[in-house]
């Protein structure tokens, strides 16, 4: 078994500050308000030779009509049972409340060790008001200062009999990192939780849902990969408040880190502006894309209707209209996991290495045929070509005037390549050199 930390506790007490710390990075959205996070989060840990993984939570409530409230207490409960130890977070300042009693009530009833852990005890005053926690009766509480890691040693030290040695895996390999974008509301968590056959991300008809970018292990089927959901992406200027600002930072950061990115469009919106940003961003990071048009049950369909949608959106998308497209349904689950097989071939695509021989055996002929066009009474000889190294498929072309390369005939060569090599769903680059 491994080891599995849930911090808990209601809202705005410092959950994600905390998180944050232990895994000694800045992914979960900090901020303010209350709410801010809804779908658990996880992270990975270590302390004294003790690896561990830390999950943050949402902020328990209870009798309230906030509109995702039933979700975040699922959420919750699902950390709870999955975890073997939990952190149940407290406000030193505030005192306990009679929410903290409340979901102290229903933590004495789990057979899990529980951590009072009495947070923003920066003060003297503070410090001394944590002593007030004992009445929750769940053992000694430990004053912490989550945002200048005050305290945090000794929280970690009192767990560490509760928390196995566990041998390190020695690394298998990398696996592929698959990203789920689109705008607000396209079905992205509901796309994610069908995969994974769990309710992974809060699935609600109300934009925004999601927030933090949401990292998990996909491993069916024989395929192993990284699934990520993000929150939705809209335009600079509709953007609402900062936790939205913060969550677009987050999807884009979660794009940067992805080899395939999952682009999902609404079937009944089509695609608009916003997505062909979103993709023409993608193909700037160089990285595998797969157009997913979810809602596909919604549609009025005769016999031609995917392919009169596939060419439109093939127009819209030009010259980036090397994207497979896969039509799907998660209310219906069509080819839901159809998306899976196209990312993995793609990925295959973009790390795919041709053999320098193999390659001018291809492409020689065809430039032979096809000259470039001389410029300015300069004849252009092109006299081999390789592929280099880089995060998606990149050919330098030798030859004696580089600079005279005109852009009509780079994508001449990019689409011979495409052709004969099948790079379908990959952004290519050529490059010339002076041989």
């Amino acid at each position: 078994m491994a080891n599995v930390v849930a911090i808990v506790g209601r809202s705005n007490v410092g959950k994600s500050t905390f998180f944050n710390r232990l895994i000694e990075e800045r992914r979960a959205i900090m901020d303010g308000s209350v709410h801010t996070t809804r779908d658990r989060h996880y992270g990975c840990a270590q302390w004294s030779n003790r690896f561990f993984t830390v999950i943050d939570t949402g902020g328990y409530m209870s009798g309230t009509d906030y509109t995702f409230s039933h979700g975040i207490r699922e959420q919750i409960q699902l950390a709870l049972d999955e975890a073997n130890l939990v952190l149940f977070m407290v406000d030193c300042i505030e005192g306990p409340t009679d929410l903290d009693k409340e979901f102290a009530h229903v933590l004495r009833k789990i057979n899990k060790p529980v951590f009072v852990v009495a947070n923003k005890s920066e003060g003297v005053m503070a410090e001394m008001a944590a002593s007030s926690f004992y009445a929750l009766g769940l053992g000694p509480p430990f004053p912490i200062a989550a945002i200048n890691g005050s305290g945090t040693g000794d929280l970690l030290d009192a767990l560490l009999p509760h928390l196995k040695e566990l041998p390190i895996a020695a690394p298998s390999g990398k696996l592929p990192r698959f990203t789920i974008l689109g705008r607000p509301n396209v079905g992205k968590s509901s796309f994610l939780n069908l995969l994974l056959d769990e309710k992974r991300s809060m699935v609600s008809p109300l934009s925004g849902t999601t927030r933090d970018a949401i990292d998990t292990p996909y491993n069916r089927y024989n395929k192993k990969l990284i699934l990520t959901d993000t929150a939705g992406i809209r335009k600079k200027s509709k953007v609402r408040d900062a936790i939205e600002f913060y969550s677009v930072l987050r999807a884009v950061k979660a794009m940067q880190d992805a080899d395939i990115c999952l682009i999902m469009i609404d079937a009944q919106h089509g695609i608009e502006a916003q997505d062909i940003s979103l993709i023409a961003l993608a193909h700037r990071y160089k990285k595998g894309m797969v157009l997913v048009v979810n809602k596909w049950d919604l549609m009025d369909k005769e016999a031609t209707t995917a392919d009169r949608y596939r060419k439109h959106l093939l127009h819209k998308l030009a010259p980036l209209d090397y994207l497979p497209i896969l039509f799907v349904s998660t209310l219906k689950k069509q080819r839901v996991y159809q998306t899976i097989e196209k990312g993995l071939a793609v990925y295959q695509n973009k790390v795919k290495k041709i053999s320098t021989s193999e390659l001018n055996k291809v492409i020689l002929p065809i430039i032979e045929k096809n000259h470039p066009p001389a410029v300015k009474g300069k004849h252009i000889q092109i006299k081999y070509c390789t592929q280099v190294t880089g995060n998606a498929p990149i050919f330098a072309f030798f030859c004696n005037h580089p600079t005279y390369i005109q852009p009509n005939y780079k994508s001449y060569l990019v689409n011979q390549l495409r052709s004969h090599f099948n790079f379908e769903g990959v952004p290519v680059q050529v490059v010339f050199k002076k041989k």
